[in-house]
């Protein structure tokens, strides 16, 4: 079974979304950004979801996770959270 490892930041703004990912694309670190922004709990670990299974996750977050290339930001990603910038940090398929 797939399983992957993934961080996110959790902002209210599409905006806001887009403005930390060109942060992170001019260099600032993923963590500390999660760490100052991130409305998620998982802000204090900076973003850091752990591993878990497909299914596991709201489906807009599932696809991006089980598809996207390891290590790149991937974003704005809508859910019915807020938007999300993702990261995944390893994947076994």
């Amino acid at each position: 079974m797939a399983r992957a490892s993934a961080r996110h930041i959790l902002v209210s703004s599409e905006t806001q979304c887009a403005d930390l990912k060109s942060q992170i694309e001019a260099g600032a670190e993923f963590a500390d950004l999660a760490k100052e922004h991130s409305s998620c709990p998982s802000g204090g670990q900076g973003g850091d979801l752990g591993s878990f299974g497909p299914g596991q996750m709201v489906p807009e977050f599932d696809k991006v996770v089980f598809s996207a290339p390891v290590g790149e930001v991937q974003g704005p990603v809508k859910t019915q959270f807020g938007y999300h910038l993702l990261e995944v940090t390893s994947r076994e398929d």
